[in-house]
């Protein structure tokens, strides 16, 4: 993850590392001692704009160590294949997990960066041949793509989203095996991209099925869903630490009330869990 040069009012992150990962994280830095509560997940996690995100407001609810492992725009892919976070989930009391979307993760259509999950690295045959009249050297990101092939045919959009699910399904699985102990999944927004494409604020996790969720139901602690409020859905970048040039960004990611909302909705199964 790279973190822009920041300006005058400019939200400061804290940028910290743990241990030898690669990955770069949202600070401040906490030391791994037990207790503490982690949080794995992509933009929403992260806090983007968000002077308090969810891992914080947890923390000062509970006054348990958080340990925010946000990456923007993650997939899965980041978190299974990065040692360091997995071994601090492992370490965790609780491992917080934030339901991402089935977008952003290599499959047998295409490949994604293994650390910035949102990149468009290359595709397949399969892919190719689904679709052979597409120039795939034209893409750098996962939702360019996805947004073009559904525009194109919506009927073989259909094929690359079985196949997208299928393979969520398959890693989300071994990931919570990975991670053992007490897992929490958290899924904020609705179900909005499952069957369409739709533009517009939904925040939620792209391709991802309530049938997904309950996929994976019994292999976790506790699902805590977090559906928007119409409130939450309006473009509007209030209580968002932004610039004027990030306004239109700002406009994609959850507003405060729905990380104040997140916080709550987490605390009674977290103090069950403790």
């Amino acid at each position: 993850m790279t973190y822009d040069v920041l300006g005058p009012g400019a939200l400061d992150y804290l940028p910290c590392q743990y241990g030898t990962s690669k990955l770069t994280f949202r600070g401040p830095q906490r030391e791994l001692k037990d207790p503490y509560v982690a949080f794995l997940g992509g933009t929403q996690t992260f806090g983007k704009f968000i002077e308090r995100p969810y891992p914080l407001r947890v923390e000062h609810l509970t006054g348990v160590t958080s340990v925010n492992f946000g990456q923007m725009n993650a997939g899965l892919d980041v978190f299974a294949s990065d040692p360091v976070v997995l071994g601090a989930a492992r370490g965790a009391r609780i491992t917080v997990l934030e339901v991402l979307g089935a977008g952003n993760l290599s499959n047998r259509l295409y490949s994604v960066h293994p650390r910035r999950n949102d990149r468009f690295l290359r595709t397949t045959p399969d892919l190719e041949k689904l679709y052979p009249e597409v120039d795939f050297s034209q893409f750098n990101f996962t939702q360019h793509v996805l947004s073009d092939l559904h525009q194109r045919d919506s009927h073989r959009f259909a094929t690359v989203r079985r196949s997208l699910q299928r393979s969520w399904l398959r890693r989300m699985r071994q990931l919570i095996a990975t991670l053992g102990g007490q897992v929490v999944l958290l899924r904020i927004g609705d179900d909005l991209r499952d069957q369409t494409w739709p533009t517009g604020r939904g925040f939620g996790p792209v391709l991802v099925s309530d049938a997904m969720i309950e996929g994976v139901r019994g292999a976790v602690s506790a699902v805590v869903d977090v559906p928007l409020n119409p409130n939450d859905r309006t473009a509007s970048c209030e209580g968002m630490i932004v610039s004027p040039l990030e306004e239109d960004a700002a406009k994609t990611v959850a507003p405060p009330s729905v990380h104040a909302a997140v916080a709550q909705a987490l605390l009674p199964v977290l103090d069950r869990l403790m």
